[in-house]
């Protein structure tokens, strides 16, 4: 299960360091999706071997400080509710602020673990008059310097330790896991509905779902697999303010446990910026996609073809664009199977194996005859040997002799070649060059 990390705390005690120190050279989110501006501050990290999601609620909030206020106290609600471990982040150059104890005040009511964490903590002074915020009522603080790393370890050390007291859902392994996701009003609430609907006795829900995600069971019409609902159990009062963090929030927890994502997309509005986040999401994290266009019955034919619209959205979405694109009517239940039965092929597509010696048939006579352009510096790359990892993926690697010099562009080569040979569709591909 994918565990996720929350910064919180009030403006300017340098959560957007502390997230860069933490997801490394890593990028947020965004990583050279087109039409896409400002950073979504989501990254990976990882720890001695554990990886989780960090998630810097800075980068949701606009505005003047009253509305900052406002804004940060709702963060700190949604976050309590979505993220499993929360690091409170104060700064001890300015030291305790009213603005801290508000926060606090909302903190300490969650049964999350809350890490308080004292930043700017740059020498020994700091660090020692850092005691002044035991005034908001945790039992321990941890000094740290975001900027020059100090501290960072120890905390990271307790932070993934609190990780084995997560209550982990149980979930028969094998079975494919599809999680429905997308932006607010895509209809993803009603394409549960009509899957699950009336269907009631063939869905066994989950007991003990402490997340905000329901995992049903889903036997019918041959089908068997786990539906992950996200669609908004808990209907927030102040929530639309900030839908868009929310529904980030939420995605970023459906898709990294899942093994396939339906990405539901309004036929009326297009593919839009927070469509094209999303999915960044689930390439990112090595997952199955499916693209379903719904409320087509909406849609004026004679100007929108579904070609000339399929062409828009590959176009957008490249250079990942080998993906299958539904158009739906949940309300005319039209083409909604095909969804499910779409991401299943996907799923099935995700689990590829291809034995290493026919991979190496099949790639190394391609290599020889178009082999990575040689360095700026005369240097020729001899690639010699490929396999597939085992990983729940499809990833590659290919040994050769100057693994830094080969260019991204190759690397996109040999992507489209597997493609080209396999059924890769709907699955991101990762490839590795490695020094033999």
């Amino acid at each position: 299960m994918g565990n996720i990390v929350a910064i919180i705390g009030r403006p300017n005690v340098g959560k957007s360091t502390f997230f860069n120190r933490l997801v490394g050279t890593r990028k947020a989110i965004v990583d050279g999706v087109s039409g896409v501006t400002r950073d979504r501050h989501y990254g990976k990290s990882d720890w001695n071997g554990v990886e989780f999601s960090v998630i810097d609620t800075g980068g949701y909030v606009h505005g003047s400080d009253d509305i900052f206020e406002d804004a940060i106290r709702t963060q700190a609600m949604i976050a309590t509710d979505e993220a499993d471990v929360i690091l409170f982040l104060v700064d001890a150059k300015d030291g305790l602020t009213g603005m801290d104890k508000d926060v606090a005040k909302i903190l300490r009511k969650t049964k999350k673990k809350v890490f308080l964490v004292v930043n700017k903590c740059d020498n020994t002074r700091l660090i020692q008059e850092a005691a002044e915020f035991y005034a908001l009522g945790f039992d321990e603080y941890f000094p740290i310097s975001a900027i020059n790393g100090g501290g960072t370890g120890d905390l990271l050390d307790v932070v993934v330790k609190e990780f084995d007291n997560i209550p982990v859902q149980e979930m028969e392994e094998g079975i494919p896991r599809i999680a429905i996701v997308g932006r607010p009003n895509a209809g993803k609430s009603s394409i549960i509905n009509a899957f699950i609907g009336q269907e009631r006795n063939i869905v066994t829900p989950i007991a003990g779902t402490t997340r905000d995600t329901i995992h049903t069971r889903y036997k019918a019409f041959d089908f068997d697999f786990y539906l992950m609902d996200t669609a908004g159990l808990r209907k927030k009062a102040k929530v639309h303010e900030d839908i868009e963090f929310y529904s980030v929030l939420r995605a970023v927890r459906a898709i990294e446990n899942s093994d396939v994502n339906i990405l539901m997309i309004d036929a009326t509005q297009g593919l839009e910026s927070q469509d094209l986040n999303i999915l960044s999401l689930i390439k990112k994290n090595n997952k199955g996609v499916v693209i379903a266009v719904n409320k087509w019955d909406l849609v004026e034919k004679e100007t929108n073809t579904a070609k000339e619209i399929t062409q828009q959205i590959q176009e957008k979405i490249a250079p990942f664009n080998d993906v299958p694109i539904i158009f739906t009517s949940v309300l005319n239940k039209t083409r909604i199977y095909k969804t499910l039965e779409t991401a299943l092929e996907v799923n099935k597509n995700r689990g590829l194996r291809i034995p290493t010696s026919e991979l190496n048939d099949f790639l190394l006579p391609i290599i020889e005859k178009t082999p990575p352009a040689a360095t700026s510096r005369g240097i020729y790359i001899k690639i010699k040997y490929t396999t597939q990892l085992k990983t729940p993926y499809p990833s590659f690697v290919l040994f050769c002799n100057h693994p830094k010099e080969v260019k991204e562009s190759y690397q996109r080569f040999i992507e489209n070649q597997l493609r080209k040979k396999y059924n890769f569709h709907g699955v991101p591909i990762k490839i590795y060059f490695r020094e033999k």
